[in-house]
């Protein structure tokens, strides 16, 4: 597994999650909830989601907005595992 390059990483966010942004070494995303009760129903499903992959992200919750941080500490940036993670949420969050 290798850090991918910053137009490795556009190219993929632009073709397979273009909700997703790169920012400071991450690649994020702010899921709007309704209420309480689905941004803390979606964080636990995430949480289930990156243990099950053996990933960590950096997840941060409020009121109505679930933000998710990906990055890969072992390889010092991006790699495919966040990738796949992030396809992962995207699948469980707003469907295929």
């Amino acid at each position: 597994m290798r850090a991918l390059t910053e137009p490795e990483i556009r190219a993929r966010l632009a073709a397979d999650l273009p909700a997703w942004a790169l920012t400071e070494g991450v690649i994020e995303r702010v899921y709007k909830f309704d209420a309480w009760k689905g941004t803390i129903m979606a964080l636990n499903a995430v949480a289930y989601l990156a243990e099950a992959a053996n990933h960590h992200p950096d997840l941060t919750a409020s009121y109505s907005r679930l933000a998710v941080r990906l990055s890969t500490h072992d390889v010092g940036g991006i790699s495919d595992k966040d990738f796949s993670l992030a396809g992962e949420i995207e699948k469980l969050l707003i469907g295929p």
